[in-house]
């Protein structure tokens, strides 16, 4: 059975893995997360930030050439499969363009097809493009290789193309130009097979982009990134009808407390539960054109509302015990004495560290998945002049830790006792007045790992 969503940081090499927390790619820019469920597997397909190359004019602006998609079973292991469109490869698009926006993806009788604007090729005045225009790449699988058409959608101009897939099969783009727009697609996807449809009673003033069509418990949900005042909130409205009419219901994810301008989304139900995946420009903290994807749990009111989401640095899957296990993306931190900081400023794809400054402050990171005895323990410190560090597993106390002083990072092997197989709640917290970064911990079977 296949399941049709659309989503709008990071994977350490193509075909390799990373781990689950947010950003959950981490290796790499990437927005407007768009994700298909596929069995039991989900597929991410984001646009893709770069810093602006010498031959793109605008390096103030968002900037973007080619397109990778990304796996999961677990939500916690992501899988990078690579490139699978380039803007050089699309025939009626601008080969230098740097316009490849958010795109999206879903499957038609075994077939995939993935849906993107771009801009349209020069019109040979220097500076001057045609606006943009929505495409379609087909493929055999998920991950590719995809082929583009060689036209695009005729009568579509605008960017963020959403593709939905009712219950009955019949597919529609759904994209935003002056509002929202909403038609049926033909049998092979390739164009519109009637006149749009405008969606109506959405909000105003302020701009309304990135739209994304769901369906749950027979209610249809247009959500939309609406730019309400300084930046963007992501909003819905709803309706018992495709075409509306659409009852505005409000807002469901707030604007960045850092003034980050946008924020693009989708939502699934993956094995009985809903998730958003959504972007923050977590890895470039002075340019928010560089943008990296994260994923939260999303949930329902009784009524159908959607319950306001609050994003997490946890964000969603369980991590491995053995793997690093990174604390400074917390579900919980203490009010003082612990704060969260770059490991490097001039990279920040390096991530992040945790600062123990007094006594008795902590960091908790939940659902840790232990797969049998645990005897040991490593983490990764830097402590110049000592301390003592407390691991708990919820009440428990499982090892104290004397930090010796540290020149720069150093791994400080521990034994662990009191830890049973199953999924626990860790603890780290500081016992001493003096500095102690951390960077991460790893568990093993054996006392000294």
């Amino acid at each position: 059975m296949f399941r049709k969503i659309t989503l709008s940081v990071t994977l350490l090499l193509l075909g390799g893995a990373a781990m689950a927390q947010n950003p959950i790619i981490r290796d790499q820019f990437t927005a407007d997360p768009s994700a298909l469920v596929v069995g039991d597997r989900i597929y991410v397909f984001p646009s893709h930030d770069i810093p602006a190359p010498d031959d793109f004019p605008r390096k103030d602006w968002f900037c973007m050439g080619d397109y990778h998609v990304f796996s999961s079973e677990n939500l916690t292991d992501w899988t990078d499969h690579g490139v699978i469109l380039d803007q050089k490869d699309v025939p009626w698009g601008n080969p230098k363009g740097y316009s490849m926006w958010a795109p999206d993806c879903a499957e038609k009788n075994g077939k995939y097809y993935f849906f993107f604007p771009d801009f349209m090729k020069s019109d040979g005045k220097p500076g001057r493009f045609s606006p943009f225009r929505a495409g379609v790449a087909v493929a055999d699988r998920p991950e590719g290789p995809y082929t583009p058409r060689e036209t695009p959608i005729e009568g579509v101009f605008g960017i963020d193309p959403c593709i939905f897939v009712d219950d009955d099969g019949q597919g529609y783009l759904v994209w935003p130009a002056r509002g929202i727009n909403i038609a049926k697609l033909n049998d092979d996807w390739s164009q519109l097979a009637e006149e749009p449809t405008p969606v109506g009673n959405l909000p105003s003033p302020g701009l309304i982009e990135g739209p994304y069509l769901f369906k749950a418990n027979g209610k249809y949900y247009m959500t939309f990134p609406w730019a309400r005042k300084d930046t963007e909130v992501l909003a819905y409205s709803m309706a018992d009808n495709i075409y509306g009419p659409y009852e505005f219901k409000g807002v469901f994810f707030e604007e960045w407390p850092n003034k980050c301008w946008t924020n693009h989304h989708s939502i699934v139900n993956f094995k009985d539960q809903w998730y958003i995946f959504y972007h923050h420009n977590a890895y470039s903290p002075d340019f928010d054109k560089n943008r990296s994807a994260c994923a939260d749990s999303l949930f329902f009111e009784a009524d159908g509302s959607i319950r306001m989401v609050k994003p997490t640095l946890r964000g969603i899957g369980i991590t491995r015990a053995e793997s690093d296990i990174q604390i400074d993306r917390y579900s919980a931190i203490s009010e003082a004495g612990a704060a969260i900081a770059y490991l490097d400023t001039t990279y920040y794809f390096a991530g992040w560290k945790t600062v123990f400054t007094s006594p008795d402050a902590w960091v908790q990171y939940n659902t840790v998945q232990f797969d049998g005895d645990c005897r040991g323990a490593v983490l990764r410190v830097n402590a110049p002049k000592g301390g003592m560090l407390l691991l708990q597993s919820g009440n428990k106390t499982i090892a104290k830790v004397k930090v010796p002083v540290t020149e720069g990072w150093k791994e400080i092997p521990v034994r662990i006792r009191g830890i049973e197989k199953g999924i626990h709640h860790l603890t780290v917290s500081s016992l001493s007045p003096n500095v102690t970064h951390v960077d991460w911990l790893r568990f093993s079977k054996k006392a000294k790992p």
